[in-house]
């Protein structure tokens, strides 16, 4: 015995085909009626990121490339039987250089001058008044206000 199978409904609907263009131009249409506001201070200027950045490459890079560099200098060392280092002593010493790059990170970030005009060399007198702005960034929209 056989099954009754449904019949098939055909329908004489039209499929609306667009091209491309027609597509993509009434799209363009309605994407240009919605606009963003801009903001007036969009996080740190350029100029001040690339100072940052400067400064970062010498007071955290160098000092992280030499604790690299001390385990292959005291590998190097043991293998040609120059000396015998402690492999404790190898760690302390990389360990110090990573240290001194987190602090230069640090140091690079707040003595960076947010001024147009780049400062002086170490720019150490920049960093008390970062440091307010740092905290000023993490307090409340409400409290950023002065009265």
């Amino acid at each position: 015995m056989k099954k009754k199978q449904p019949k098939k409904k055909i329908k004489n609907k039209k499929k609306n085909n667009y091209s491309e263009t027609t597509a993509f131009s009434n799209l363009d249409k309605t994407s240009n009626t919605v606009t963003t506001p801009k903001r007036s201070s969009s996080g740190i200027p350029k100029y001040v990121a690339d100072r940052m950045a400067r400064r970062i490459f010498f007071t955290a890079g160098i000092p992280t490339i030499l604790g690299m560099s001390v385990f292959v200098v005291s590998y190097f060392i043991v293998t040609k039987n120059i000396a015998e280092i402690p492999p404790s002593s190898t760690i302390a010493i990389s360990a110090l250089f990573f240290l001194l790059g987190l602090a230069g990170l640090s140091f690079g970030i707040l003595s960076a001058s947010w001024d147009k005009e780049p400062g002086s060399f170490f720019g150490i007198e920049n960093i008390p008044m970062n440091i307010e702005r740092a905290k000023a960034a993490f307090k409340p929209a409400t409290q950023n206000f002065e009265d």
